[in-house]
């Protein structure tokens, strides 16, 4: 009866699982049929290699993810407790100024 509904409607996919910020999983919530991005950005149906792959893609994700944080907190010399945004100013036009407030996590700094 689930099966129906999709062939006649089109599947219903969500996002079950973030793997990186491009490579996400997805399952419909009508038939449970699962789906992930492959290496070319396509959906494709979701087997235990690609499983695997995703779980190997996730965790160095995670490691990067990490060692960036702690490497812009060991740079600045800060804690979580004592910043939480930077502001950074940018020139748009001779007198006009953008301001924007950037989130640590996702700050990316090269050392010089």
């Amino acid at each position: 009866m689930k099966n129906i509904h999709c062939k006649v409607f089109g599947h219903n996919f969500q996002v079950t699982r973030d793997v990186t910020y491009h490579v996400k999983e997805y399952t419909c919530k009508n038939c449970n049929k699962q789906l992930t991005t492959n290496e070319n950005g396509y959906l494709t149906e979701l087997t235990p290699e690609f499983k695997e792959i995703n779980d190997v893609l996730e965790h160095i994700h995670m490691k990067r993810h990490m060692r960036s944080s702690l490497n812009l907190k060991q740079h600045l010399d800060i804690t979580n407790d004592d910043i939480e945004y930077i502001h950074i100013k940018h020139k748009v036009k001779s007198d006009d100024e953008l301001h924007a407030s950037v989130d640590l996590s996702n700050l990316l700094v090269f050392k010089h």
